[in-house]
């Protein structure tokens, strides 16, 4: 069912930290997130979180984006710097698994995912925008996103998928056979196939999104996938993306140089593994803005982070 309500009320929890682009419930109901200045935050007690307790875990000395828990307890990081990284919470101590693309150094690692494999696949946003551009990729519409696969023990990975309009959030589906991958300049989720006939082929999983999804969290194996939504569709923008090149790059480079401040919407969406949706919920005139990324906790708590905020908001169970 189709179930379309209210993401009320919400509650704060300011950060030592500023924009906590993604977050990540653990199997005890904490949460974690990656801060601008490269710390890795543990956030537990937001059963209230008017005492909630921040714990500083580890330092990645870049800009922490997409994260994943592996069953170890380590944690997977995009840094969007350039690197794809491995985190030990229980010491802090970093790992790197790779600084490399197949044709020159990784830019912009936006989000990732583990495979029973071994093999880690993870995304590229834009390979002519830095993190601090990514408007300039949203309204030049480049196409110049990545999905690539990096197999246990190699240093380079391999291109699964190019030519994505801003590739962001990942999540496997609940039966292993397929990635969901966000294009958020396209307003879209795109399901690659991992097995199967149609192995290796991508196709579209859900289209025409009421906002520009950010990163995937998939809810455990039987549950649904959330979706952030970073903003609501802007139809100015869906007619620019019809133009040419030319007047792309133009109006990419005045946006480069023009105040943005995010809309006051709030949204989410969690879709099935055949692309349904089963959950809309905004909340409009929201303190909280440009939600890029949404957990859900042991407790049945959704948890938005932002990359324009100084904390990450909470909200009441479904």
């Amino acid at each position: 069912m189709n179930r379309r309500a209210a993401l009320v009320p919400l509650r704060y929890v300011t950060l030592p930290g500023h924009g906590p682009e993604d977050v990540v419930a653990d199997r005890d109901g904490s949460v974690l997130t990656g801060v601008a200045d490269g710390r890795i935050l543990r956030i537990s007690g937001l059963d209230d979180p008017a005492h909630a307790r921040v714990e500083h875990v580890g330092e990645i000395g870049g800009r922490p984006l997409g994260l994943e828990l592996l069953p170890d307890g380590a944690l997977l990081v995009c840094d969007a710097e350039g690197a794809l990284l491995r985190l030990d919470t229980a010491d802090g101590s970093v790992r790197v698994l790779t600084e490399s693309a197949p044709d020159g150094p990784l830019r912009f690692c936006s989000n990732v995912v583990a495979l029973p494999d071994g093999s880690v696949c993870f995304t590229v946003s834009s390979r002519e925008f830095a993190l601090g551009e990514w408007i300039g990729d949203l309204v030049g519409h480049t196409g110049t996103g990545r999905l690539l696969r990096l197999a246990p023990g190699a240093g380079v990975p391999e291109v699964l998928l190019e030519g994505l309009q801003f590739a962001n959030g990942l999540a496997v589906s609940g039966c292993g056979t397929f990635l969901i991958v966000a294009e958020t300049g396209a307003r879209r989720l795109t399901r690659y196939w991992l097995t199967g006939p149609r192995a290796g082929h991508a196709e579209p999983f859900a289209q025409n999104l009421p906002g520009y999804p950010d990163n995937l969290w998939r809810d455990g194996a039987e549950g649904p996938v959330w979706v952030a939504l970073a903003g609501p569709r802007v139809p100015p923008l869906d007619l620019l993306h019809r133009t040419s090149p030319a007047l792309r790059r133009r109006a990419a480079r005045l946006a480069l140089h023009a105040p943005y401040r995010p809309s006051g919407t709030a949204a989410v969406l969690a879709v099935d593994d055949t692309g349904r949706t089963v959950h809309h919920l905004t909340h409009r005139h929201s303190r909280f803005r440009m939600v890029t990324s949404v957990c859900r906790t042991k407790a049945g708590l959704l948890v938005l982070g932002s990359l324009a905020e100084p904390g990450i908001a909470v909200c009441a169970p479904l």
